[in-house]
């Protein structure tokens, strides 16, 4: 943390990992709006400056910053494989890594070994040795270590579970998610990475949090299909859609199983562009939440649905010219980002030295975003992907029982008597 001699605000230097689809989206309009000031009660007016970026090759940050060069005028673009090192190097307070999933974790885990706080898009990682390693990481070296699921934020989502921590609605039954992505976004957004990867990871792990966070419970099994053959060979290990199921036990005894649905092969011209449909049903109610439903949609010749969406989701990211005439970028996908940007600032500049580290430990007991409370979340991922794996060996209809005799995470296949120990300890 530095001084801002200009107006003696404590300015935070942020790193960003990845400049694609969800920079332009949220950290984008986060960081040309940080660099004004945010006020948090707990620790006054503070600044938040992008200094740079690590990407492959840094064509993306570049032609941002050449876009827009008063937004970070310190900025510089480190690419190649020392990128995130370079940029840590820089004088960084804290990273963002929203890179494709599976490379959060080594850009995670220099940022931690660094000394320096890290936010993390979802999945955070993608087994649980990875995120034990990233607690791990963020204790010795008294950092924060958070994961972006910004549809806790969603005044849906948030409302719903107030409703459940009210015991309004009660004892939920079952549930079923969906996201659907049009075509476009895994062949043309998300080609350079999504070869040997599937849509379950990239949305449903939103929906698996959303889930775990809301109903609490213990995850006690992970079952999955798929399906290949559009964005990648039919018997290849890309995937166009994937079924995700999984069972939770309450403390009374009781189940509940959700089944979430995940694809990005939707044609272009659907309706929704993005459709995303919740349903819950409890003992006493139902909850039912559709995107499209909830929402605006609008039609414009030439425009709609590829350069601007169909549905209009402006509670998620919204630009608009406001009342007074100002413009603004807000919505539930920038305000993540600043409740970490509130924490980071906290931590360091809330109060005396001395008591850091009681900020620290307050911080780090946040359920919703700290890598301490993904493990259940993790675990399905992890649980997911291998399932996924077989299926693509020819060995599909496998379920990875959770907190086994044999250990954490344990896969069994149809016909085999042999089980497959994914992950040792209890998750």
């Amino acid at each position: 943390m530095s001084l801002d001699p200009s107006a003696s605000l404590p300015t935070f230097r942020a790193g960003m990992v990845g400049m694609g689809m969800i920079f332009d989206e949220t950290y984008a309009p986060f960081f040309r709006q940080a660099r004004h000031g945010i006020h948090d009660p707990r620790c006054g007016l503070f600044r938040v400056t992008l200094v740079g970026a690590a990407t492959r090759t840094g064509r993306r940050a570049e032609a941002w910053h050449a876009a827009q060069p008063d937004v970070a005028p310190e900025f510089q673009s480190h690419a190649g494989t020392e990128a995130v090192a370079a940029l840590l190097q820089s004088g960084v307070d804290f990273l963002c890594v929203a890179s494709p999933d599976d490379r959060h974790f080594d850009a995670a885990r220099q940022a931690l070994e660094a000394g320096k706080h890290v936010l993390i898009e979802k999945p955070s990682v993608l087994t649980l040795a990875e995120l034990e390693e990233l607690q791990r990481l963020a204790h010795q070296h008294g950092v924060l270590a958070k994961v972006v699921y910004h549809k806790l934020l969603d005044p849906d989502h948030k409302r719903l579970r107030t409703l459940v921590a009210d015991a309004v609605l009660q004892h939920v039954n079952n549930g079923y998610c969906t996201l659907l992505e049009p075509k476009s976004i895994s062949t043309g957004q998300f080609a350079e990475w999504i070869q040997g990867r599937n849509p379950g990871t990239y949305v449903a792990v939103h929906y698996i949090k959303l889930i775990d966070f809301t109903f609490g419970g213990h995850l006690i099994s992970v079952s999955c299909t798929g399906q290949r053959g559009i964005v990648g060979a039919a018997d290849g290990d890309t995937w166009d859609s994937t079924q995700l199921r999984l069972t939770y036990r309450y403390d009374d005894g009781r189940d509940a199983v959700f089944d979430i649905h995940t694809s990005w092969v939707t044609p272009d011209n659907f309706p929704g562009y993005v459709e995303q449909e919740v349903q819950f049903r409890f003992d006493n109610g139902v909850w039912n939440g559709h995107s499209r439903k909830r929402g605006i949609e609008c039609v414009i010749e030439g425009r709609t649905p590829h350069e601007l969406k169909t549905s209009i989701n402006t509670h998620y990211n919204g630009s608009c010219l406001e009342p007074w005439g100002e413009r603004r970028q807000r919505g539930y996908g920038v305000e993540v980002i600043e409740r970490f940007a509130r924490e980071v600032a906290y931590v360091e500049a809330g109060g005396p030295a001395t008591e850091r580290s009681a900020r620290l430990a307050e911080m780090r007991a946040l359920h919703y975003n700290d890598v301490a409370s993904d493990r259940q979340v993790v675990a399905a991922v992890q649980a997911m992907e291998a399932i996924l794996r077989h299926h693509a060996a020819g060995r599909p209809h496998a379920v990875v029982e959770v907190n086994a005799a044999e250990g954490g995470l344990v896969l069994r296949l149809p016909g085999v008597t042999e089980a497959e120990v994914l992950h040792g300890p209890r998750v």
